[in-house]
């Protein structure tokens, strides 16, 4: 079913047939809201994933923290003049999502035991409201990880909730009496019920983390409540985990995208904009892109944009490949499924995947073909922290593995810490791929990255434009226009590893103007057609008049 959406954002057009309690605390200054009938700051805006415990130690501990992060947040934007900071040398992203938080048991903080405050090992509340504040100051957004699926079994909450059936927190969890047997939906060795105190409780992802029970009008208007305080402290939105799974009918799909989870996230989206309407709200739906669609709302009312999957998916297979016959097919996809007005968030891996840059291999020329693609692309993408240097996986497929400290330097300590060792050792190739090996390389993936989002903020259409991929493309180019801001802006990537020609394309305009071109990428109208070239691995960018 098409939906209608009130708000500016993507429209991808494709010319080819192809379809498929406390108190809150006074609030945080914060940048206001956009003028009436603007797009919303997200859409556009480039988004940089940040896991506190993995970007910078302040006090030698070994584990990264919040006064860390202030430390390096010239490095992703720069102040207001005067200053030292160069920004051409600043990342120059235009919002920060920060993994969880808030306290918690484990390393990664998807089990909370206090949504009110901030882990002891990344800091305090003042730390993080001293975080925000400065980003605002910087023109960067903020938003926090927020786990709403499900807490800790330490959390205080679930402590009382199974003392006791007739404790005062018992309906804030899932019980029954009896096993009744359902596995995970992407694992069938894995149960989802879990034995304590001669009952049982749902929790889809382990025992560790019990589901909370959305059905009780206390957990809904405790989530709400929890929103508006980091709202009040500052935050400008957050990114919703598992939303999927927020409320369970029964096993196998009855675990996944049921009615009720969707009038929740209705009822929670519109306590989130009463209290700010400029929050956003990113959702985690690993799913295909029918699915993910769902999730805006039949009216805008739900999410304000979702992880696209599929699409980052395509992307990397297109780039290893060497093909764009992929990638031209997802973003089809999308015209023919999302309702208008749907804002995407494309990225190309994260937190919970293989580094891009160990899946191909750390083939420069790929990944610097990857990164166009993200950064040229609609809405708003998403980067991994250390994506942009080329960073690897560590030696195998653990989680921890996927996360390790940044590499600011190639000392033994990374630039990281101080100390003897950091809380997870270092990825291999931290000696080269690290921020000051690549800083003054012009030729480095850090100074396309930094480049692609220069860019983007130089071209509206770029920016919030919409997407018309070009017909007729040999299998190895992937083109297309971005519409929007009065402008046309021609984008192509050459995935092969031969040159790619594009004869006869029937293009807007008579004349190219650069913005960002590879070596040796041409685009020309000759004899009232246009030509395109493109070297092995290139991508042009070129606005046409």
């Amino acid at each position: 079913m098409r939906r209608t959406f009130t708000a500016l954002a993507l429209v991808l057009q494709a010319a080819c047939a192809t379809a498929p309690a406390r108190p809150p605390p006074a609030p945080a200054a914060a940048p206001s809201a956009a003028p009436a009938g603007a797009a919303p700051w997200w859409n556009g805006a480039v988004f940089y994933e940040v896991f506190v415990r993995s970007f910078q130690d302040s006090n030698g501990d070994g584990k990264g923290d919040l006064p860390g992060l202030l430390e390096r947040l010239d490095y992703l934007r720069c102040p207001p003049a005067p200053t030292s900071c160069d920004p051409a040398r600043a990342l120059g992203v235009d919002a920060l999502w920060l993994m969880p938080v808030f306290a918690s048991p484990s390393y990664h903080g998807y089990d909370t035991t206090d949504y009110e405050q901030v882990n002891p090992d990344y800091g305090t509340v003042a730390d993080l409201e001293k975080l925000v504040a400065e980003a605002h100051r910087r023109g960067l957004k903020v938003i926090l990880d927020l786990v709403l699926n499900h807490t800790s079994n330490r959390h205080p909450w679930f402590v009382d909730s199974a003392s006791s059936p007739a404790s005062a927190h018992r309906d804030w969890y899932v019980w029954r009496p009896d096993d009744p047997g359902w596995s995970q939906p992407w694992n069938p060795a894995r149960n989802t019920w879990h034995q304590r105190n001669g009952a049982y409780y749902y929790g889809i992802f382990q025992g560790g983390m019990p589901d909370l029970n959305y059905r009780n009008p206390a957990v809904r208007e405790e989530a709400k409540r929890i929103a508006r305080l980091w709202l009040s402290r500052g935050v400008d939105g957050f990114r919703l985990d598992a939303v999927r799974h927020l409320i369970e009918t029964g096993p196998g799909p009855g675990q996944a995208g049921n009615p009720e989870t969707h009038a929740f996230l209705k009822e929670f989206a519109a306590a989130v904009k009463a209290a700010r309407p400029d929050a956003v709200l990113v959702g985690e739906v690993w799913s295909n892109t029918f699915d993910i669609s769902d999730y805006y709302g039949e009216k805008g009312d739900e999410l304000d944009a979702l992880f696209d999957f599929p699409l980052a998916e395509a992307i990397l297979d297109g780039v290893r490949a060497g093909s764009a016959g992929r990638i031209a097919d997802t973003l089809a996809d999308v015209l023919h499924t999302y309702p208008p007005g749907a804002v995407d968030a494309p990225f190309l891996t994260n937190h919970d995947q293989i580094r891009i840059a160990t899946q191909l291999q750390g083939d420069a020329a790929k990944l610097r073909s990857a990164a166009a693609i993200l950064l040229t692309l609609p809405g708003a993408p998403f980067v991994w922290q250390g994506e942009e240097l080329g960073m690897r996986n560590g030696p195998n497929n653990d989680d921890e593995w996927k996360r390790t400290p940044m590499p600011w330097d190639g000392t033994p300590g990374g630039g990281f810490t101080t100390a003897d060792r950091p809380w997870q050792r270092f990825a291999p190739g931290k000696e080269t791929a690290n921020v000051a090996a690549e800083t003054a390389d012009a030729g480095s993936l850090l100074s396309r990255y930094r480049a692609l989002i220069r860019a983007r903020h130089a071209s509206p259409a770029l920016r919030v434009g919409d997407l018309t991929l070009v017909p007729g493309t040999p299998p190895d180019l992937l083109a297309y226009l971005r519409r929007g801001g009065g402008e046309t802006v021609l984008v192509a990537h050459a995935l092969g590893s031969a040159p790619a020609d594009l004869s006869g394309a029937d293009l807007p305009g008579s004349t190219a103007g650069p913005v960002l071109v590879d070596p040796g990428a041409t685009a020309a109208k000759e004899g009232g057609a246009w030509k395109v070239h493109l070297p092995a691995g290139a991508s042009g960018i070129w606005r046409l008049r």
